[in-house]
């Protein structure tokens, strides 16, 4: 695997070299994936958003200035190209109603992850993320699992600081509602009683 920097491989895209790009492509492809299907929630279109966010973003390399890391500019451009792509498709966002938790019940929620093994966490988790609204699931993905500032994040969905701290603290609070709502029936069930 290449170590180079991203600015190394960008200069040399802007050099003449177009191929270097595909370094580019290979290191983010899997990330810009994953922050597209969290919002259209659909495999084949999110394929498709990806690969036409990684067009536009190698169209407009001679516009990035540097100003915040690449990946954050390129992130960028696959949110607002799913965003595009979910106002398109004039697709009414509608948003569960998710009982309010308490502490208790949020330590409770992470009693029960323990009991799961490792692939099973991860797939749950990530089925829970989708149930929450895109928005709010981008904004999970970027702080917890590409460890995003907040001062990134504003700059890729365009809130203030104020809002993407509010979201994140929201999303957490439904995410800890959702898992609930699967965990225990499962844990119940692995043990045969209820908890």
């Amino acid at each position: 695997m290449n170590h180079q920097s991203d600015q190394y491989y960008i200069d040399k895209v802007l050099e003449g070299e177009v191929n270097a790009f595909s370094i580019l492509v290979e290191r983010y492809q899997s990330l810009v994936y994953t922050v597209v299907y969290r919002m259209v929630k659909n495999k084949e279109h999110a394929e498709e958003i990806a690969q036409d966010s990684f067009i536009k973003a190698f169209k407009s390399l001679k516009n990035y200035r540097g100003d915040s890391k690449f990946s954050t500019w390129l992130y960028t451009i696959a949110y607002r190209k799913s965003l595009d792509a979910i106002k398109s498709k004039n697709r009414v966002l509608t948003s569960e109603l998710i009982e309010e938790i308490g502490e208790g019940d949020i330590a409770l929620v992470s009693d029960a992850l323990s009991y799961l093994q490792a692939k099973e966490r991860k797939e749950m988790i990530s089925n829970s993320i989708l149930k929450l609204p895109e928005d709010e699931a981008v904004i999970v993905t970027l702080y917890y699992f590409e460890e995003k500032s907040v001062k990134e994040i504003v700059e890729i969905v365009d809130l203030t600081a104020d809002n993407v701290k509010i979201k994140l603290y929201r999303s957490r609070k439904k995410l800890y509602s959702i898992l609930k709502h699967h965990i225990l029936p499962e844990i119940s069930n692995k043990n045969g009683q209820a908890i």
